[in-house]
């Protein structure tokens, strides 16, 4: 029995087993999480994979697959970039039972194709973390990753199936990489000069332990640019719900993704007109204060003008008031002073002098 086993490990080795590319050890904190990625070749880009937990493949217990996307317990997800050929797979809420894992891909008529990786869970620190697995940057700009390390060791940068940088500087796939150890603990790593090709994941690597670190360059996008089509926002949008990574509750946080807001020119009209009616309102507000405000004032106004002409209207009178009883009616008599000498010059009779009688009822009622 044990001698077939092992000789259907060997025949499954030279059929294929390392066509998945895969980390093998990664140290993570208990009660944390981690994502993995398994870079597949292209011709298994329309295949099931899965993630099938045991040391050994064969016993294993598939926990999650691609058309399931989740597990009952959600302890576990899988999502399959295959623009990137590329499945990855998180675990959560990390135990110490959490250590044999296989990334397979499911081939028909055949044995599937699979990788091993380790999970070494401590209460402590890690040997080797990154204070965020998905880091995101411009085209043509810079992105700088801290590998810490428990223990002085020397750290490589590699790129997932392809090679690794161990010197200050270098390059992976034409992208400038710099090198700095110079802080105790940490390694601290710049790749410059990003383009959308750089895109991808990437690992910091010693000798017992690798930690993935995935990468998103963005397009440039010109400010003269007038919008983005819906299909690139929906692809855009469902690029990085996926890779919202989390790797534990302390050191390895992913960061949230800032969402993009592309305003169409209806959006602007519509503003345009709600702010003009805005302006409506405050102006009708604006002439009902000045109403207000300028009506009684000038109301007031022209009762003082009014009762000035009124005084400057009454006549200069040598006036004598007689005062009867409450039924008799207040006279004033005028009396024609330069008319009466001018008759007595003229030796003319006194009865022919004019008399003149007014009569000011109103008058005499409102003193």
């Amino acid at each position: 029995m044990a001698f077939s086993y092992i000789l259907l490990l060997i025949l499954t080795g030279i059929m294929g087993v390392h066509n998945v590319i895969v980390v093998s050890d990664v140290s993570v904190k208990a009660g944390g999480s981690i994502t993995i990625p398994c870079l597949y070749p292209l011709q298994y880009r329309n295949h099931v994979k899965y993630l099938c937990e045991g040391k050994y493949f064969l016993p294993c217990k598939i926990v999650v697959k691609t058309n399931q996307e989740k597990s009952s317990s959600e302890k576990f997800s899988i999502y399959d970039d295959m623009d990137q050929s590329t499945f990855t797979v998180t675990i959560k809420d990390l135990t110490d039972k959490d250590t044999h894992y296989w990334c397979a891909v499911e081939i028909k008529n055949k044995l599937d194709v699979r990788q091993y990786f380790q999970l070494s869970v401590t209460t402590g620190m890690p040997s080797l973390y990154v204070n965020q697995q998905e880091m995101m940057a411009m085209e043509g700009g810079s992105v700088t990753v801290l590998c810490h390390q428990k223990y002085p060791k020397v750290t490589k940068w590699c790129r997932l199936g392809t090679s690794c940088v161990a010197d200050e500087s270098g390059s992976l796939d034409g992208t400038p990489v710099s090198i700095n150890a110079s802080v105790p603990d940490v390694f601290s790593v710049t790749m410059s000069e990003l383009r959308p090709e750089s895109s991808g994941w990437y690992l910091c690597s010693t000798k017992d332990f690798q930690m993935p670190v995935h990468i998103t360059v963005h397009e440039f996008i010109s400010a003269t640019t007038p919008t983005v089509s819906p299909d690139t926002l929906g692809t855009l949008s469902t690029t990085l719900q996926h890779s919202d990574l989390v790797t534990s509750n302390e050191q390895h946080t992913a960061k949230p993704v800032n969402s993009t807001i592309v305003s169409t020119g209806e959006d602007i009209l519509q503003n345009e007109a709600g702010l003009n009616s805005s302006l409506k309102v405050i102006g009708l507000i604006t002439t009902l204060l000045l109403l207000l405000f300028v009506g009684p004032t000038a109301f007031y106004g022209w009762k003082i003008i009014r009762r000035n002409q009124t005084k400057h209207e009454e006549p200069d009178i040598t006036a004598g008031s007689q005062t009867g009883s409450a039924s008799e009616v207040p006279y004033a008599t005028i009396i024609h002073n330069q008319h009466v000498a001018a008759q007595k010059k003229q030796n003319l009779p006194e009865e022919s002098v004019t008399y003149s009688t007014i009569v000011m009822k109103d008058r005499v009622q409102q003193i």
